[in-house]
């Protein structure tokens, strides 16, 4: 059974609050003090210790367009990686580069047929 982030945090300040030191602390979490000192920053501060969301830019090919790119695979089996790059910019009028149709194709466990 894995432990989610949220309870390993709570945990670990629970133990600052009842007198133990940052180092003991750390020591037993296999952490570091200044990750510890980020939470009850955080916790102060938000009230919470949830691990915020991850930077970056929002996916070209977002979850709400999954269906439409799950139904364009199956009616287009045989197209090549390139072809389904054309079709999603026919349909959409969204140009996403090879890399970007790849990854988001290996996401969401849709399978090519790579024959000629």
């Amino acid at each position: 059974m894995t432990t989610s982030p949220v309870a390993v945090r709570e945990r670990a300040l629970a133990l600052l609050d009842g007198g133990r030191s940052l180092g003991e602390v750390a020591e037993l979490l296999d952490g570091g003090t200044a990750t510890l000192k980020r939470w009850r920053h955080r916790q102060r501060e938000t009230g919470g210790v949830a691990p915020l969301s991850s930077p970056g830019r929002p996916a070209r090919i977002g979850p709400s367009q999954h269906a439409a790119l799950r139904a364009q695979v199956r009616a287009h089996p045989a197209a090549t990686l390139a072809e389904h790059g054309e079709l999603w910019a026919t349909t959409t009028g969204t140009r996403v580069s090879p890399a970007t149709r790849c990854r988001t194709l290996q996401r969401l466990e849709l399978t090519r047929n790579k024959s000629a």
